[in-house]
């Protein structure tokens, strides 16, 4: 790091970002954080509503170094990104939507947890306004994790810290033609490519603000670029996770949080073309990507919807999504001296529809909520004895000390 390089380039891409603007370059000028040791780059991407000449006023009288660029309209908020990331200068850059909002330490936090840690990425705390915020991943500081062993791959916006060094050593940039899912893309990348990821969950660095003018990106776009989203991630996650066990723990994403909502409630509200073209859409990445390894870590009725739609059913899913909709509960029925609990949900052993039992089998994290299911002692002990071969293993593989023992 030299004197005059930037400890952070805070890239923001706005379009008609007014009045939301204001409190967001606010929070910046707020930061803990030296003024000298951040920069901006503020790209106006073709604005109407003042938001360019707002930016311009804002670079006059800031304490930090700001750049303004301004631009015709790109259509998304991936080439507004590239442009910023392209003139950033700052050891780290951070991605900040112009209608959200940064907690006043979050950028001092953030840096020092990746300086200390020597991590790529830092991800930190969310809360929302107006909005809701993902929550999983949030449970308590890790100085250094993966995407594997933490709930971070539930968390793919954009507005996170990345060592800027890293992305240009990669040749990262946002997918301009994704019209969304572009942060996913990029960010999904990211985790797997980083040296450590690091998690501030004592600390709330970034305020998610919902708009209430209908302009927020993340909720416009039609159902087809949903398919976009999913089938360029789902082909990273091909491209750079060699099949098995990780590989299916992080298809779970793309498949819960893009594909599903596509078949959920607003799947009955659909009108018979947009349900067909919804089923053709889905079966290639069903044919390519849907697995048992999949299929296993979801709920009965999020796995039973899914096959649904590999197996190109539609009539059989409208039945499942009626019985939710109606807030039915499915009949929990025990086999195996209780160790096996099968949701009785529509078509569970029916031989017209002939879907397997094992689609309705409820995995033990969502077994034990019901009365009466018990643990299989034989999985159980076969568990424990694996967990002890993998200590035993971890502790063969440590450094030696003088004397012959293990480091601890």
């Amino acid at each position: 790091m030299t004197a005059a390089q930037p400890d952070v380039t805070v890239v923001i891409g706005a379009y008609e970002a007014m009045p939301y603007l204001v409190e967001c370059l606010a929070s910046v000028e707020a930061q803990t954080l030296d003024a000298a040791r951040l920069e901006v780059i503020a790209v106006d991407d073709g604005s109407q509503d003042g938001t360019g000449e707002y930016l311009e006023e804002f670079a006059a009288r800031a304490p930090m170094a700001v750049t303004v660029v301004r631009q015709e309209n790109s259509g998304g908020p991936s080439g507004p990104r590239n442009v910023g990331l392209s003139k950033a200068t700052g050891r780290y850059v951070f991605f900040l939507d112009a209608d959200d909002r940064l907690g006043v330490e979050a950028l001092e936090r953030m840096v020092a947890m990746a300086d200390r840690n020597g991590t790529d990425v830092v991800l930190g705390r969310v809360e929302g306004i107006n909005r809701k915020p993902p929550k999983s991943m949030w449970g308590e500081t890790l100085d250094r994790t993966d995407v594997y062993s933490s709930n971070i791959k539930f968390t793919l916006s954009a507005q996170k810290l990345f060592r800027r060094e890293f992305l240009e050593r990669h040749g990262m940039r946002f997918d301009e033609s994704l019209w969304t899912g572009e942060d996913a893309l990029f960010t999904m990348e990211a985790y797997l490519r980083a040296d450590g990821v690091s998690v501030v969950a004592d600390y709330t660095c970034y305020y998610l603000v919902g708009r209430t003018d209908g302009k927020q990106v993340t909720k416009s776009g039609s159902y087809t670029l949903r398919f976009d989203s999913a089938r360029a991630l789902m082909g990273l996650l091909e491209r750079l996770v060699p099949p098995g066990a990780k590989r299916d723990v992080l298809m779970v994403r793309p498949f819960l949080v893009t594909v599903l909502p596509q078949f959920g409630p607003v799947f009955l509200r659909n009108d018979e073309e947009i349900r067909r073209t919804k089923m053709e859409l889905a079966k290639p990445l069903m044919d390519t990507y849907w697995n048992e390894g999949v299929a296993q870590r979801l709920r009965v009725h999020e796995r039973l919807r899914l096959e649904l739609v590999a197996r190109q059913r539609p009539e059989l899913l409208v039945d499942v999504l009626e019985f939710i909709k109606a807030k039915s509960e499915p009949v929990p029925v025990l086999k195996k001296r209780d160790t096996q609990l099968f949701l009785a949900y529509p078509h569970y052993r029916s031989r017209t529809a002939g879907l397997p039992d094992r689609i309705y089998l409820a995995e033990p994290r969502e077994a034990r909520e019901f009365p009466g299911w018990r643990k299989d002692p034989t999985e159980t002990f076969l568990r424990g004895f694996t967990r002890k071969v993998r200590r035993r293993i971890r502790r063969l593989r440590r450094p030696m000390r003088p004397g012959g023992r293990a480091a601890a």
